[in-house]
């Protein structure tokens, strides 16, 4: 298999695996982001609104709108702090919980029917060779970040 067709396999995977996961979530009431602090939540327990910013990666305004949301749809809620009168912590809701599970299991069972059939050696084969062009895809597109900076910078 060429190179060329090794990317085209994988960019057939990325856009089969984001077209399954927006119509799931659609389903549910739920966006990408509103999930991924779901996900640190069902993970990591409860967290303060500074600690989800930074999990998620978003600004604190940001993650007040996505907590927002998510209390406006029933899936999280906001309750005091136990510890410091100025905090919140932000828990999953029985909802939220029962969601978050049920998600896990389905992400569970889609990965053992992926594997379904391979050999055991093939598993193993596979899960080394796409973390190792996953260690070259975010070394190039590192380097090319830091090119393109660079290159803005000069200008």
């Amino acid at each position: 298999m060429s190179a060329t067709k090794i990317l085209d396999t994988l960019l057939a995977i990325s856009r089969l695996l984001e077209q399954d996961q927006q119509r799931e979530l659609e389903r549910r009431g739920l966006t990408v982001p509103r999930t991924h602090l779901l996900w640190v939540l069902y993970h990591g327990g409860p967290a303060t609104q500074a600690h989800l910013a930074e999990a998620v990666g978003v600004t604190p305004r940001h993650v007040t709108t996505l907590v927002d949301a998510l209390e406006n749809t029933g899936f999280a809620r906001r309750k005091p702090h136990p510890s410091d009168r100025r905090a919140v912590l932000v828990h999953l809701t029985e909802r939220g919980l029962s969601e978050m599970e049920s998600m896990d299991a389905e992400h569970k069972a889609l990965g053992a029917n992926l594997i379904a059939g391979l050999s055991d050696d093939t598993i193993t084969a596979t899960r080394t060779a796409l973390t190792q062009i996953l260690e070259r895809l975010t070394s190039l597109v590192d380097d090319h970040t830091a090119r393109a900076e660079s290159e803005e910078r000069d200008r």
